[in-house]
């Protein structure tokens, strides 16, 4: 292998080969068979194009997790979001999936990376060009017509694999692309269902807080009513007020975000952020579905993003091989016909030429620029291993941290629930109280914003049940598999 390659760069060229139909005629044997033993050569020197391995990062994959959940199917489902038993979310997310504009953006980088995998292959293969020209000049009182065509062809040898080590970057690229369309698709399912949570769960503490402000202007009418009859201070009447104030205030925060929760949520879909969304559903309708987080190491399978880096990875490798191939000789393959004539747009009595050449390029200085970019697609192999590295551990620590917030939610709800029905029997019996004036209006009071933080508390805590299902299922990658 060094002696031809040495051989190769010692000797010149050949020079092009162009001769006339006749004189191709007598001499056919010659060049052709040159040209053969050419192209032999070429192909025995094929065997050793330049090739780079995969090269992944060492990770040591725990063999289960550390958070426990509670029992659950043995797969995710795709359609993950249906489980939720919502089906107006149903709706939204079928809506998004195909309107969607951040997905249309995707689609359109997806078919930018087939476009230039085409481009790629395109230079494996031979080029062909057809020219053609006819004029008249005139010198000197004499008049001169000529017309010709040509037909050239061009062919480079991939003799060290540089073209296709290119497309098979191309190719990886396009599989790298691929995978971050479906990272985005899990990722906007997701989105579309928080943001369906969060606006319901704002739209239910709208109304706690409504029926809170008529709690609080009912024993505002009870303090009144004991004042007149002077069984009540001015100063319980004024703090009544300042709560009935107070609670009044605390609604328009809550209307503003709902407006803009569901203006955010059109613009996911695409839609005008003046699009309102029809109402009919509640939190309590809602389900919290049981989700199998499997064993740590299929994670590696079921995220499109881990898949994704690691298709950069293998585009990697092939951008380094092509670049090692850059710093040899390239060998190209030339052949072209032309015809000429001395008339105006014809060829009769034309002079016909064929041409066939062989040209070796090798370059000897470039001030380093071949061998820099060898080591800056070395450079590049060694961030994308670290970058996937940090991938599979980011993606580790996602799954631990939504099982975690899962079974922390799921006891801190059940708590919640009994503390609201402690508060409520507290309200009921501290107004009893004061009605009968065993009690000051300070019970009552304590009574009401225990009463008003509970249930207000109790809504957010199932948002965030909702909402850390719908994160376990992203960082399990929904049911995406990889192929």
């Amino acid at each position: 292998m060094k002696t031809a390659f040495h051989h190769m760069l010692t000797s010149p060229p050949p020079p092009p080969l162009a001769v006339s139909t006749r004189a191709l005629a007598r001499k056919r044997s010659h060049p052709a068979r040159r040209l053969a033993l050419s192209l032999l050569a070429a192909a025995t020197l094929g065997g050793c194009a330049v090739t780079e391995p995969l090269v992944r990062p060492d990770i040591a994959l725990p063999a289960a997790w550390s958070e426990r959940a509670d029992s659950a199917p043995a797969s995710l489902p795709d359609t993950w979001w249906q489980h939720f038993g919502s089906p107006r979310l149903d709706t939204l997310v079928a809506e998004a999936l195909t309107s969607a504009p951040d997905l249309r953006i995707q689609a359109e980088r997806v078919v930018q990376a087939e476009l230039a995998l085409r481009q790629a292959g395109a230079s494996l293969l031979p080029s062909l060009a057809l020219g053609g020209g006819s004029g008249v000049q005139h010198a000197e009182g004499d008049e001169s017509a000529s017309t010709s065509a040509s037909l050239n062809a061009r062919y480079e040898i991939d003799l060290w694999g540089r073209l296709a080590a290119s497309r098979d970057a191309s190719r990886a690229d396009l599989a790298a692309t691929r995978f971050d369309r479906e990272a985005a698709r899990l990722s906007m399912a997701a989105n579309v269902a928080t943001l369906w949570f969060q606006s319901l769960t704002l739209a239910e503490r709208v109304d706690i807080a409504r029926q809170n402000l008529a709690i609080a202007e009912r024993v505002l009418r009870v303090v009144h009513a004991r004042y007149e009859h002077g069984a009540a201070s001015a100063l319980e009447l004024s703090q009544q007020r300042s709560t009935v104030l107070a609670q009044r205030k605390a609604i328009e925060p809550l209307e503003v975000s709902l407006r803009q929760t569901r203006s955010a949520l059109a613009i996911l879909l695409g839609r005008t952020p003046q699009t309102g969304f029809a109402a009919g559903e509640r939190l309590a309708d809602l389900r919290v579905p049981l989700i199998d987080a499997g064993l740590p190491s299929a994670l590696l399978l079921r995220r499109p993003d881990i898949a994704a880096s690691e298709a950069e990875l293998a585009a990697a490798a092939a951008n380094l091989a092509a670049a090692r191939a850059a710093l040899l000789p390239a060998i190209s393959l030339s052949a072209g016909a032309a015809s000429s004539s001395a008339e105006l747009l014809a060829l009769a009595g034309r002079n016909s030429v064929l041409s066939l050449s062989a040209a070796l390029l090798q370059t000897i200085f470039d001030g380093g620029r071949l061998a820099a970019d060898v080591d800056l697609q070395r450079s590049r192999q060694r961030e994308l291993v670290e970058a996937h590295r940090q991938t599979v551990l980011r993606a580790l620590k996602e799954v631990e941290d939504a099982l975690a917030n899962t079974a922390r939610d799921a006891r801190q709800e059940t708590a919640q629930r009994e503390i609201l029905t402690e508060a409520r029997r507290s309200l009921h019996l501290s107004e009893l109280r004061y009605r009968e004036g065993a009690d000051g209006l300070l019970a009552v009071l304590d009574a009401q914003r225990t009463l008003f933080a509970a249930q207000d508390q109790l809504v957010q805590l199932r948002l965030a049940r909702l909402t850390g299902a719908v994160d376990l299922y992203r960082a399990l990658g929904g049911g995406w598999q990889a192929q």
